[in-house]
């Protein structure tokens, strides 16, 4: 920015507590805290949309005064539609990101009781606004949603809408009987944070007899001709903000009013920028008088007029301790109009004064002209031009009102420099991709052979390339097959009695070569451990096929240890330390949990399975139970986990059938999130919620995945993957298939939400609770309504991509991939899609004691969390 003008704003910041503006000290708002969020259950709006209005409305009035009613999005369900709502007195709106708030385009809901909204006459004024907020005080419109007004929309019943309407009452001399979107009414301290306004069928937001009035970084659109659609008007008001807000409308961006319900005075209007429309205007209506305003760091572009003072005999008054620093205009057409002429066929007594107007540092990087019109009965018009540029020739239009000294006028060249950073686009409405896709390049490095290529300690990974070689042999070690007679030190009737053995002779003859079990066909009710060892494992099926060989039981995370050690204690009995620490482990526990149900557990580096199923039999009803089953009822589900890996690094599961519901394959990765990579090929994995789950690496190639309709909501996956870690979950090739279940039909299940670890308490949103809070700590843990939470589960991000698959139509088109679960709810977190997703996420809820940490990420990693590359559906 040019030095000189650097100078001037300095001395304008110093001088400007001297000049009238708000009396208020004004900071940034905060959010109230919470009392309710309101969940749409809308995707988008048609015709059919069921009215919002009597929930949103009973939200409001059972609000405290002091606390917030959310209006919140949930996965692709971000719409809302209401008629017209009334704020409560100390109660304030949230509009939370990525919700959108649309206004009815019935015009019977905004009727006055004359049947006339909708309509054009005489008269008009005919319909109530759309948001109320009338003898309130301290309450609010907030949130980074948008509320829409519709005003582009065909009223209901009709091909015309508001606008259109609007139009025509104008070709036709008459009045048009249209709603506001926002009126404020006889109201103190009111206040607009962030949210974006659009579209409305007439004024924005209109305040009247308001005192304490703040807009702090909104956004106001509507087209260049949409008839009477003002930014914000201060109507008989005083002490006003309006800061770092963008406007563009088909009227005035702001226009400071002054009727007979009394003067507008106090008001600051302060870093901001205008585009289309009419400008920075004061009046028309002025008789009560206007008096200190102070307008500064403001540019305007694209519209009619820029500084702009307008009345007339008909409704003038006086307008004086105006103040205009640090303006930029460019492509404006009047940079200046002062005019007490403002409807020429205006007759009357109220003559407007306009005085004790200063213009500082005003400069107009494009050609416009200057307007000062003045009555000639009035008095003269007083201004101070200091600093004044328009670019190009001289282009003044004055009636009455001698020659503007002070303004000069030349070539653009001159101004270069002037207006450095002023300008900046209109920041447009756009809600982040929610099917992210991978370009070419991106994709290479999700190959099975980049996803392979290394390995250690998160973030520190080192080359270490897997060749994923499945191991075949000849000499079969130990055999198992439930009807033998023979049972001796190579042939068992139970696989863990197997397992036991190998541990056993691994551990006395030191052996290091791969160990084979073949496993004949029939179905084997037990539970496997294989911990970790010298040797590799490797346990292969028989028969014809995976269904041939099955090993099951029904085991789910909420019975107690007890009641484990009572279904499966006879089967380590005589097992090896090893075996018996992963029994105990288990077993000591309140309830098994998650991490103890798993039919198939193992610890084994390298194990191989192949040719086999897994299944965990709780609550299915397609396979018989070890005991008694509770019947497949979503009511009842608990986790039960069919295999679990635990940090057995290079693990391969070729033609292998996995069967479950709620979490039917665990993998998790090594302690302290060293790799733990899992190849999956010619398999086949089925489930309802969650049901490939953890913290590891896993390739999933040519394999089925099935969603089970047992829930409204399926996941297929459920990935922790820390953030540092360089992949997660990588599908290949494979196809997402359903049941055909009433729910799958729906095409409302998931790809994958980040799993967030049931923690207990959110930074990412406030709960509705008082006082609540959840900040950064050494270790998670909730008291409520205080908590904290650890880095390491913040970190925690989870990471999951499908390239080159076929996706069923059960997968949700627009939203595949989730948050985990719903504003409001104690563990919610948003859906986080990339590295600079989680970054900005950080940012915004100020742990930037992690910064440092995260942002030593390896550059050569991958960006994307969650993503596709070059997938089909099939219909």
């Amino acid at each position: 920015m040019n030095r000189k003008f650097i100078g001037v704003l300095l001395i304008v910041l110093k001088l400007s507590v001297a000049f009238g503006q708000d009396t208020r000290s004004v900071t940034e708002p905060k959010t109230p805290p919470p009392c309710t969020y309101l969940i749409s259950n809308k995707s988008s709006l048609n015709k059919d949309s069921i009215n919002d209005q009597p929930v949103i409305q009973n939200a409001i009035d059972q609000c405290p005064k002091g606390r917030s009613v959310h209006l919140s999005a949930s996965n692709q369900n971000t719409v809302f539609v209401s008629g017209p709502i009334v704020i409560k007195s100390g109660v304030s709106l949230v509009i939370d990101k990525e919700v959108t708030l649309f206004a009815s385009t019935d015009p019977k809901l905004y009727d006055r009781g004359s049947r006339t909204c909708g309509t054009n006459n005489q008269t008009g004024r005919g319909c109530r606004p759309f948001i109320t907020a009338e003898n309130t005080s301290a309450s609010g419109i907030l949130g980074q949603g948008i509320i829409d007004g519709q005003g582009n929309a065909p009223m209901d019943g009709t091909h015309e809408s508001w606008w259109s309407l609007a139009r025509r009452a104008q070709r036709e001399k008459t009045e048009h009987n249209i709603p506001r979107l926002i009126e404020i009414i006889n109201s103190t301290e009111f206040t607009l944070y962030q949210v974006s306004l659009k579209n409305s069928p007439n004024f924005h937001v209109a305040l009247s007899q308001v005192d304490g009035f703040t807009a702090w970084g909104i956004k106001i659109d509507s087209p260049q001709n949409a008839r009477n659609t003002d930014g914000i008007d201060p109507i008989s008001s005083r002490n006003i903000t309006i800061t770092k807000s963008f406007i563009r409308t088909g009227d005035d961006s702001i226009a400071i009013k002054a009727g007979h319900k009394g003067m507008s005075e106090n008001i600051s209007i302060l870093d901001n920028h205008f585009y289309n429309g009419h400008g920075m205007s004061i009046g028309s209506e002025t008789l009560s008088g206007v008096r200190n305003v102070w307008v500064e760091r403001l540019s305007l572009e694209g519209g009619t007029a820029g500084i702009r003072i307008k009345s007339d005999s008909s409704r003038g008054g006086r307008v004086s301790h105006i103040r205009y620093n640090s303006i930029c205009m460019r492509q404006v057409r009047n940079p200046i109009e002062l005019t007490q002429l403002y409807n020429p066929a205006a007759n009357g007594s109220l003559i407007p004064e306009f005085t004790d107007i200063q213009l500082h540092s005003v400069y107009s990087l494009t050609p416009g002209k200057v307007i000062v019109h003045r009555l000639p009965s009035a008095k003269p018009i007083e201004v101070n031009y200091r600093d004044v540029y328009i670019s190009g020739e001289r282009d003044v239009s004055l009636i009455n009102a001698p020659e503007p000294v002070g303004i000069k006028f030349q070539a653009f060249g001159d101004l270069r420099g002037q207006c450095d950073d002023f300008f900046v686009p209109f920041p447009e409405d756009s809600k982040p991709s929610t099917r992210p896709q991978l370009s070419d390049a991106q994709a290479k490095l999700f190959t099975k052979e980049e996803v392979f290529k290394y390995a250690g300690p998160a973030g520190k990974e080192k080359v270490s390339p897997w060749d994923t070689k499945i191991f075949e042999s000849n000499q079969i070690h130990y055999f198992v097959d439930a009807q033998t007679d023979q049972e001796d030190h190579k042939h068992f009737k139970t696989l863990q009695s197997a397992v036991n053995q190998l541990v056993n002779d691994v551990k006395v003859n030191h052996l290091t070569t791969r160990q084979f079990i073949s496993v004949s066909p029939g179905i084997y009710n037990e539970v496997v451990y294989v911990p970790n060892l010298t040797a590799p494992v490797s346990i292969v099926g028989t028969g014809h096929s995976p269904s041939d060989t099955v090993i099951r039981f029904n085991l789910d995370a909420s019975i107690s240890g007890a009641q484990y050690a009572r279904l499966v204690g006879d089967e380590f009995k005589n097992s090896d330390s090893s075996i018996l620490s992963m029994f105990q482990e288990t077993k000591n526990r309140e309830n098994i949990t998650t991490f103890g149900s798993a039919t198939v557990w193992t610890r084994n580096i390298g194990f191989q399975m192949s040719n086999l199923t897994v299944a965990n039999s709780y609550v299915r009803e397609t396979l018989p139970c070890s005991t008694d089953c509770q019947g497949y009822s979503p009511t009842v589900m608990h986790q039960a986990v069919a295999l679990m890996v635990d940090g057995a690094d290079q693990s391969i599961f070729n033609h292998v059938r996995l069967l479950g519901l709620q979490d039917t394959l665990y993998l998790k990765a090594q302690a302290e999130h060293v790799t733990s990579r899992n190849y999956f090929l010619n398999s086949y994995i089925e489930g309802d919620v969650d049901f490939i789950f953890g913290d590891a690496t896993a390739f999933f190639f040519q394999t089925e995945i099935k969603s089970l309709g047992s829930r409204k909501d399926s996941y297929v996956g459920a990935p922790s993957t820390n953030v540092r870690s360089r992949f997660g979950f990588v599908f290949d090739h494979c196809t997402f298939t359903h049941d055909n279940s009433p729910n799958a039909k729906e095409g409302v299940y998931r790809l994958a939400r980040q799993w967030f670890h049931n923690q207990k308490c959110t930074p990412y949103g406030p709960l509705p609770l008082k006082q609540y809070s959840c900040q950064l700590g050494p270790s998670d843990n909730y008291s409520e309504p205080k908590g904290q939470i650890s880095s390491n589960t913040l970190q925690n991000v989870g990471k999951m991509v499908v390239m080159n698959s076929l996706i069923g139509s059960h997968i949700n088109s627009s939203h595949p991939w989730a948050n985990w679960n719903s504003l409001g709810k104690i563990s919610y977190r948003p859906a986080q899609y990339s590295r600079a997703d989680f970054m900005g996420h950080l940012k915004e809820l100020g742990f930037s004691e992690m910064i440092s940490d995260t942002a030593l990420l390896d550059n050569n990693s991958p960006e994307a969390f969650l993503a596709e590359f070059n997938n089909s559906v099939n219909h």
